[in-house]
This record gives C-alpha cells, structure tokens and sequence, in this order.
C-alpha cells in the first residue's frame, strides 16, 4: 500500500511539471532590435588630400662639358619662354676651333677645285687619245679624295657650330622656373642639371582617393582645393590615374589648379569633386558604434549569428547615415542592445516573435 502511494505521487509531480520548451531555451540570448540596410540616391562630394607639384617638371642641362658659367641670365620664380638664353659658357676656345675648321674647309674647297680643273683637262686629252686610261682614273681619285675632304671639313665646321650654340644653354620649355643650381664662375659638366622648369607654369593637386570611390571620378569634372592658408580654389580633375597601390589601396585624381591661386608645388592640399546623384547604401545612425574611434556595426546573419563589420562612412542623411564600405543593402544591422554583444554572439531579435513568446509566458503564469 505504501508503495502504491509513492507511486502516485511521483505521477502527479510528473503531471505538475512544466514542460522544457525551445522558447524557454533561449530565454538567456541577448535581446536586439534591428533595422535592413537601404538604398538612397544623393549628392555624393568624394575628398582627399595631397601634395601640389609641377604638371611636368622640366630638368634642363647642358649638353656640352668642360666650360666656365660666365653669365646667369634668369633666376628662381621668373617665366621664361621658349629657347630663351638662361646661362652662357666661356666660348673663346670654340670660337677658335670654330675659325680653324672654317680655314680647313676653305682649304679643302680650294683643293677640290684644283683636282676638279685637273680631271677636266686631263679628260679632254684623254679623249683625244693623249692620255692613258690609268693616267685618267688617277685624276679622278684625287678628285673624290678632295670632296670627300670638303665633306669632313664641313662637317667638322658644323660640330664646333653645334658646340658653340650649347656654350648658351637654353629653356627648353616655356614656364616657371622653380629650381636654380647653377652658380657663375663654375665649370660646368655635360649633363649637370643646371635649372628646373614647371612646363607652361600649370600646377595640380596629387589628390589620393580611395579605391573604392576612385571609379566615379571622370576627367573634366569640377573640384573645389583648399590649401592650409588658402581658400577655395576652383579647379579640374585633369586625370585618373590607372592604377591602385597595393599597399595603401590608393590612387591618384590629379587636379589642375591656377598657378596664381597661392599653393606652390610642395605644398599639402585637400581636394573635393561633385560626382552628382549616386546609389549609396544608408544604415541608421544608431546602428554605428565605434571601437578604438573606428565605426563599425553588428550585421545579423543566419542563424541569428552577429558578425563585426567595420565601416567606412561618409555623410548623415536625418537619422541615417552613408555606408560607403562594410555593409551590402538588405543586410540587417543590430540598432537597439548592441552593447554587450561580441562577434559571433546568436542574438534574439526584438519584434512580433519575441512579443508572442512574452504572452505565451504570461498566460502560462496566470494558469498556475
């Protein structure tokens, strides 16, 4: 009889005990809120900084060696154009040279004369039969041997001629210059960079962009740069470059600007250009959070999985903000309980399903 009750008693404890269910099991999850990423179209302004320099940067030299700088012509910050002199050589020993191959060939030219009359004459006797054929080809190797000589006479003429005018060294270029190493009274080596030209004095921001913004960027588009102690200079992006470094994930939009702006080449500058209405994809603005001043955000995967994305963001649209890099639209971002929460964490989220679950605990409890 005593067994017989313990056995009922266990079954009516059985009765009375609440069965486990998959809600209860994840009573312990974090609760959040969460929001889908969307899709707008806006202004889009893209910015980067960089040094200004040259458009191109002429180096010029001299192109021939060994001679005294006697006179500087030009200094730094002076336009010059085209072939104008900027510095003379000491020129007396080409001058010399020049004169001696000049008396060279006039030497050569009178010997080619004679040897000319001489195959003339002996032509005429050799028709009349007076002359050998021997005798004859011998007149006319002296001629040839007397104009080859007037060519070698000419041309060395024409060398010394050549050296002569780089005793004066040019601009190659119209421009400013910008570089002065040049000194009066040096000797002055073929191929020694004497002075640097900015070509036709154009100046460009070096502009670093972003890899992923790099391809809206156009030729010709508009773009605003701002100095340090300058103010908004109107300018034009002039080119994209090609090609990303694959160190920094940078390329390069070079901006033409006024020379006359205030920035010189060396200078640091930022840059922005309008690209017009672009596809962005936004995100609420209470979605971000930062970690070590990078923003990032929690995306909801499967499995209610949370993953740490980090965000690269541009500018807020009223309660939202741009998402340039790190979240895709349609993804769900956590917006509300994101606190606590680690990379990897399985997450309840906060909506019709969780408040079915509340009243279905709540009708529980009144039961008891």
């Amino acid at each position: 009889m005593g067994a017989v009750a313990l056995l009922a008693a266990i079954s009516l404890s059985a009765c009375h005990e609440k069965p486990k269910t998959p809600e209860a099991k994840d009573t312990h999850l974090a609760l959040v809120e969460v929001a889908t990423a969307g899709a707008a179209t806006v202004p889009v302004v893209i910015t980067g900084s960089g040094t200004v320099s040259a458009w191109q940067e002429a180096p010029v030299g001299a192109e021939t060696g060994g001679l005294t700088a006697v006179a500087l012509l030009v200094d730094e910050g002076q336009y010059v154009t085209q072939g104008q002199p900027l510095l003379r050589m000491n020129d007396a020993v080409l001058q010399a040279q020049l004169k001696q191959a000049q008396a060279q060939l006039m030497s050569a030219k009178a010997q080619q004369a004679q040897a000319e009359n001489d195959y003339r004459r002996y032509k005429e006797l050799a028709d009349k039969g007076f002359i050998s054929a021997s005798g004859l080809d011998a007149r006319l190797a002296q001629q040839q041997t007397a104009a080859a000589s007037v060519a070698t006479a000419q041309a060395t003429v024409q060398e010394v001629t050549t050296r002569l005018s780089q005793a004066t060294v040019r601009a190659p270029v119209s421009g400013l210059i910008t570089s002065r190493t040049a000194v009066q009274g040096q000797i002055v080596g073929a191929g020694d960079e004497l002075f640097r030209i900015a070509r036709d004095n154009r100046i460009e921001l070096n502009m670093e962009v972003v890899e992923t913004e790099l391809a809206m960027l156009k030729a010709g588009m508009p773009a605003t740069v701002r100095g340090e102690n300058s103010g908004p200079i109107a300018g034009s992006v002039r080119i994209v470059t090609p090609m990303v470094s694959n160190e920094t994930r940078l390329g390069y939009a070079r901006v033409s600007i006024p020379a006359d702006a205030g920035l010189k080449p060396g200078m640091f500058a930022r840059g922005e250009v309008n690209v017009g209405n672009q596809p962005v994809v936004t995100v609420p603005q209470k979605a971000v959070i930062y970690q070590a001043n990078v923003p990032a955000t929690f995306v909801v995967g499967p499995n209610n999985k949370v993953a740490l994305r980090k965000l690269k963001t541009g500018e807020r649209l009223g309660d939202n903000v741009v998402v340039t890099e790190g979240v895709a639209e349609g993804e769900r971002v956590v917006t509300a309980g994101a606190g606590f929460l680690v990379d990897g964490d399985t997450v309840r989220i906060k909506g019709p399903q969780v408040a079915t679950e509340q009243k279905a605990a709540a009708a529980k409890s009144g039961a008891k």
